[in-house]
């Protein structure tokens, strides 16, 4: 069964498909560095030739020292001449005596010429506009690198008199065939400006925005101040009018209050209760008759007082209201310091306004400006640099009848041509580049390996491509000093074990999740019991071993006498991973023909746990493992014991675990995440397929 599934990597799981492959990254690895090793034996020395030419840029000060960018345009078009290949050409002719096979292109591949600074001790006058140029060639001959520089110095020094000559007759004619461009140029560039100016009225728009923004400030500043007073008044406007309220409610109330006959007559019998209460007290402690009496008559009176004021209040509301209206009983002061407050509030209300205006015009008109200044600050400095260019001109006019005959490029040799040196180290550089790329490639090369082939890597994939049963995900098992300890089980008493015995207990894996998978077996016994079960896998290194540990050490936890089977006679690990001995086990116990008892042959290691080992490797597995004698044992040792566990060996490449299969109860495979493929598990599940496979076991799942 195949699955399209994607073919990417997490990078959770490239350190496993690279533990798994590492042999192709060794391999990748011994490649490329073999192959640099002998390209670096085979790589010729490298010998390099310098000289240094100063170049004198007499022209720049024709022109007035000034023109900075005609300077560089200048020593540009230098640097390219001297690797033309006019001159180059020149250079070949001289050599071809010595060197008949050297050519244009042999000369420009090899040659560099570079910009040097200009060292202080050397006869320069200006050092910013007379670089000193570093031309080098390389070769592995030393001796052909100097005459080849040689050659090149006496062709450089030839076409500079030949320059000279042909400067001064055109020198003259160049100037006065600019000074009509140039002219024209700056009127152009003046007329654009003056339009400029005209079509927006405008002399100087930076200027001029600087005074809107000024202006703008100064409007916020005040619209600022003015909110801040409006905002004062308002409040203070609020809380008056609140003054004035509370005025007029407490004013109308007491009126009210004054004119109840009944009210009045109700508070006077209240004061009187109360006199003569207080003179009882005077007279008699509050546990008396009297007392009490009076007591009692005054909490009546104060109900039937309460029940009197809201009535009152109730009816005296509307009455409240329009002496409110009214400003009954408010102070004539209060009243008149409300009115000044809420004419100065319309008055700031209508200033606010008027400068929010004036912000917003401020505003539109200064968004204007940026683009004007844009178009300004092009314009304005295009007039200035044609007007310089042309004053340069004029002054380059009047003086460079005198100056031709100095003026131009020099070149000036400043040192001589050497015999090569020795110039690069190309042999140490391959053996680097060897020993980076090596291992670069081969980690390459074993991640498209794991995506080519689909490396399975997660339990839920597991289960999708084998379509088996998921039995457990078990994490990564902590080596042997971090194990749980398999405690002993009390139901079978204090049994007298060898040391052997008790220090291997530590030795056995425990885990939550190999419970979960021992359960997950016992569900699934109908309608046979599993007695025999047999752990299997599609490659080597997929964790049967450990498993079948922790699955015996699980079924002992429930009460379960196990016997675990080492029958993987061609490559056992069991007896290494208990430190038990190999001397004797299952393959021994085949080859016995005198009916010995199988339990000579067991390894305890538990009350609840007993070892079969491999024993010594046979030299036919397969004539073994298919005896008559394997079935009986296997279906003694069902009746002997609660459970039989074989670590049977990996499905593909022998046919032993196919033969145990057909003698068990039950199959379990393991499957390990991010080591087995699609493929390898397809395989496997296919030829298990026909008997009785329960379900598969996902080792070494990411937390």
């Amino acid at each position: 069964m195949t699955n399209s599934l994607p073919n990417t990597v997490k990078f959770r799981h490239i350190s496993k498909i690279l533990m798994r492959r590492r042999f192709i990254v060794i391999g990748v690895s011994c490649v490329v560095m073999s192959v640099t090793s002998v390209m670096a034996i085979m790589t010729k020395p490298n010998y390099k030739s310098y000289m240094q030419i100063l170049v004198s840029a007499n022209v720049a000060e024709e022109v007035g020292g000034k023109n900075s960018q005609l300077t560089n345009d200048y020593y540009a078009t230098q640097k390219n001449l001297m690797l033309s290949s006019k001159l180059i050409d020149a250079a070949v002719k001289l050599l071809r005596p010595d060197y008949p096979q050297i050519n244009v292109g042999e000369i420009k591949e090899k040659i560099a010429v570079l910009e040097l600074p200009q060292l202080a001790d050397e006869p320069v006058i200006n050092s910013s506009i007379n670089p000193i140029l570093n031309i080098s060639f390389q070769d592995n001959d030393p001796v052909k690198t100097q005459k080849v520089l040689l050659a090149l110095q006496q062709v450089y020094q030839n076409y500079n008199l030949e320059e000279r000559k042909e400067r001064f007759n055109q020198g003259l004619a160049f100037i006065n065939t600019r000074l009509p461009v140039i002219k024209n140029q700056v009127k152009q560039a003046e007329k654009k400006l003056e339009q400029f100016r005209k079509k927006h009225n405008v002399l100087d728009p930076e200027l001029q925005s600087k005074i809107l923004v000024k202006s703008l400030a100064d409007i916020q500043q005040q619209l600022q101040i003015t909110r801040a007073q409006l905002q004062d008044v308002q409040t203070r406007y609020q809380n008056l009018e609140q003054k004035i309220a509370d005025s007029s409610r407490k004013a109308a109330f007491s009126l009210r209050l004054n004119q109840s006959s009944r009210y009045q007559t109700l508070l006077s019998e209240l004061q009187k209760t109360e006199q003569a209460l207080t003179q009882e007290q005077l007279r008699y402690t509050d546990d008396s008759p009297v007392v009490q009496t009076l007591k009692q008559e005054r909490q009546s009176q104060l109900k039937l007082l309460q029940q009197e004021l809201k009535r009152l209040t109730a009816e005296s509301t509307q009455e409240i209201e329009e002496a409110q209206k009214q400003f009954v009983g408010v102070d004539p002061n209060l009243v008149e310091e409300l009115i000044q407050l809420q004419t100065t509030a319309l008055g700031l209300v209508a200033n606010e306004k008027s400068l929010a205006e004036s912000e917003q015009r401020t505003r539109l008109e200064l968004s204007k400006y940026p683009t004007l200044i844009a178009e300004y600050q092009r314009l304005l400095p295009e007039v200035e640099t044609q007007r310089k260019t042309l004053e340069q001109m004029l002054q380059a006019q009047q003086s460079v009848g005198l100056k031709i005959a100095q003026g131009g490029f020099d070149w000036q040799v400043l040192e001589e041509p050497t015999l090569g040196t020795y110039s690069s180290n190309d042999r140490l550089w391959l053996v680097i580049a060897g020993m980076v790329t090596g291992p670069i490639l081969g980690v390459v090369m074993a991640l498209i390996w794991g995506m080519r082939h689909r490396i399975i890597h997660s339990a839920q994939e597991l289960q999708k491509v084998a379509n088996l049963r998921l039995l457990g995900a078990v994490p990564k098992l902590a080596p042997r000093a971090m194990e749980k300890r398999l405690p002993s089980l009390s139901w079978l008493g204090e049994s007298k074990l060898p040391p052997a015995v008790i220090e291997a207990e530590s030795w056995l894996p425990c885990h939550e999740t190999l419970d979960m998978v021992y359960q997950n077996t016992q569900i699934l016994k109908y309608p046979f019991s599993f007695k025999s079960v047999m752990i299997t896998s599609a490659l080597p290194g997929e964790g049967r071993t450990t498993l079948a540990l922790g699955l015996a050490a699980s079924a002992a936890h429930m009460h379960r006498r196990v016997l675990l089977i080492d029958a993987n006679l061609r490559s056992p690990k069991l007896h290494k991973t208990l430190q038990l001995s190999n001397d004797w086990g299952l393959s021994l116990l085949l080859l016995d023909e005198t009916n010995s008892q199988f339990q000579d042959y067991i390894q305890p290691i538990h009350p609840a746990i007993d070892i079969l080992t491999a024993g010594p490797t046979p030299e036919d597995a397969v004539k073994l493992l298919s005896s008559q004698h394997l079935k009986e044992l296997i279906e003694s040792f069902e009746e002997t014991y609660d459970l039989v566990l074989i670590d049977a060996p990996p499905i593909l490449g022998t046919v032993d675990a196919r033969i145990l299969a057909s003698y068990c109860n039950g199959i379990m495979m393991v499957g390990r995440i991010g080591w087995v493929t699609q493929t390898e598990l397809t395989q496997a599940v296919e030829i298990l397929n026909r008997l009785n496979l329960v379900g598969i076991i996902a080792n070494e799942v990411g937390r």
